[in-house]
């Protein structure tokens, strides 16, 4: 990675954050830029080791599918963060130990992230956006079309990474 001297994610991503060297943004749940994959900042928690592993493989199997070898990908890649204002990027929070939602950058309507916030569970019947889910589990969520499992590529992915997604 390039280290950049001026920022130019300022006020929207914290460029100190442990994250960023992983090229997750960390900013908030609205933020300006389209981040590929981002981290909200007003988190009730932050990711451990195993999770920042997951988020920075999440981002690279984005790539890889959306973008795979291309000069665009080679360019984005020259910034410090990832960016593509065609992209529907998605934004992580942590609640709290295997507690995870997110939000894409699309989202308008409903709750602010997909995922039920813990204060409104109660009484809630469990299903597919109640929650709490543990990371990996909100991302074979986010790669599920319907009911069904999670889409191939995400399981090949997944399999393919054993060391992130043991």
């Amino acid at each position: 990675m390039t280290r950049t001297t001026t920022w130019p994610f300022e006020t929207d991503a914290d460029r100190d954050d442990p994250l960023t060297a992983h090229r997750i943004a960390v900013t908030s749940s609205h933020p300006r830029w389209f981040y590929l994959v981002a981290f909200d900042c007003e988190s009730e928690a932050r990711p451990t080791d195993a999770e920042t592993a997951m988020l920075a493989s999440f981002l690279d199997e984005y790539k890889e599918h959306w973008y795979g070898n291309s000069g665009f990908r080679q360019k984005m890649e020259q910034r410090d963060l990832d960016v593509d204002g065609g992209a529907n990027g998605v934004i992580f929070h942590k609640w709290g130990e295997d507690d995870w939602g997110f939000r894409r950058h699309s989202f308008e309507y409903g709750y602010l992230f997909s995922i039920v916030w813990p204060s409104q569970r109660a009484g809630k019947e469990p299903g597919k956006y109640v929650g709490p889910y543990s990371l990996v589990e909100l991302m074979d969520l986010i790669h599920t079309i319907g009911d069904s499992k999670p889409m191939q590529r995400w399981l090949d992915w997944k399999a393919a990474h054993p060391e992130v997604f043991a």
